[in-house]
């Protein structure tokens, strides 16, 4: 007996595939997840480096009540969370990269000297912040420079430049530090340093400044080159994307965050300090993996770091609040550095 053809499923013409269903599939996501699912999934990084932040603050309640349901200790943390920030950001797109990026602590004390320097000298501070940024990038594309085409190791290179970038500043400020009075008067400290309400002006900068990060990491061109070249350098150059340009920028665009994190560390104290930003290294590093940032390059979160360099901050002060030495705040770090690693170990797919 004969099949008709209109009855062999064989033997049918192909059903036009649906758009979404088709990437849906590239993406890994099943036509049954629910907006919740595809959300957390895409999100694990950033949710992670959250819980741990949370998992911190709970620990820190139950330690004293007291002193952590009172709003001074946040706004205390707040006031010097954008030096960080400011820094751990372009240190993501670096590590993602596939880099180091360890000369930013003496990138910060340049740009600060720069702007001090300027705003002593009597010019307004905005002009000082412009010289600042000129200067943090200036530095960014020649620590770039040695390790895209001189070809040398991004940790050794930049560990050396930031010694010698220190040690210039210590031997032409022989140890002076340089005092700025009158900076609080300034239009500038009112617009970037003031506090209103309780809350510092700051922290809406570093919110937009995350903000638009993310958005150039997850959604611009340069943001998927820079996830394509940590990912497999080889294959993006056969793409046509130029791998050194792509590396050089990022080390351009730590140098323009580490002279933002520079200026700001002058507007906390009115003063700019030769060792400024040597504090920061530890910190700074610590923040981007907390965060959920692949040290094997390739994958990455802005947002993830950015909480995870609340929690790095809020070390040191949830240690000291509880009534615990300060000899035990290394400690924590390290402990927070490992066991947030060991979460985001298990919470994704290492790829390479």
């Amino acid at each position: 007996m004969s099949l008709n053809p209109t009855d062999d499923p064989v033997s049918q013409a192909p059903q036009k595939l649906d758009a979404n269903a088709v990437r849906r599939v590239a993406e890994g996501r099943h036509a049954d997840q629910s907006p919740l699912r595809r959300f957390l999934r895409a999100n694990r990084p950033a949710l992670g480096a959250l819980a741990v932040a949370v998992l911190m603050l709970l620990i820190f309640l139950i330690g004293d009540p007291t002193v952590f349901t009172s709003w001074n200790v946040y706004r205390a943390v707040l006031i010097g969370l954008p030096v960080v920030i400011f820094v751990v950001v372009p240190l993501v797109f670096v590590v993602t990269v596939g880099e180091i990026d360890l000369s930013f602590p003496a990138t910060i004390g340049m740009t600060g000297w720069v702007f001090a320097l300027i705003v002593q000298a009597g010019f307004d501070p905005f002009l000082g912040l412009l010289g600042a940024m000129v200067t943090g990038v200036g530095l960014g594309f020649c620590v770039g420079w040695l390790v895209v085409y001189a070809n040398l190791s991004s940790l050794i290179a930049t560990l050396g430049m930031n010694f010698m970038l220190r040690g210039l500043i210590q031997i032409r400020t022989e140890g002076k530090s340089i005092a700025l009075p009158n900076l609080p008067d300034s239009l500038a400290y009112r617009i970037f340093a003031d506090q209103y309400l309780g809350i510092p002006v700051s922290v809406f900068w570093i919110v937009i400044f995350v903000a638009v990060c993310s958005l150039i990491y997850n959604r611009h061109r340069f943001g998927l080159r820079v996830h394509v070249v940590g990912d497999n350098p080889d294959a993006a150059q056969q793409m046509g994307i130029n791998v050194r340009r792509v590396r050089l920028l990022t080390f351009a665009f730590v140098g323009f965050g580490a002279s933002l994190a520079g200026v700001f560390a002058v507007f906390i104290n009115y003063t700019w300090w030769p060792t400024s930003g040597e504090s920061y290294l530890l910190p700074g590093l610590a923040s981007v993996f907390v965060g959920g940032t692949a040290p094997w390059g390739g994958i990455g979160t802005v947002i993830g770091s950015a909480i995870g360099a609340f929690t790095v901050s809020f070390i040191q002060t949830g240690v000291v609040g509880v009534g615990l030495s300060g000899f035990y705040v290394q400690f924590f770090y390290g402990l927070i550095i490992i066991l947030s690693l060991l979460g985001h170990r298990w919470n994704q797919i290492r790829y390479r």
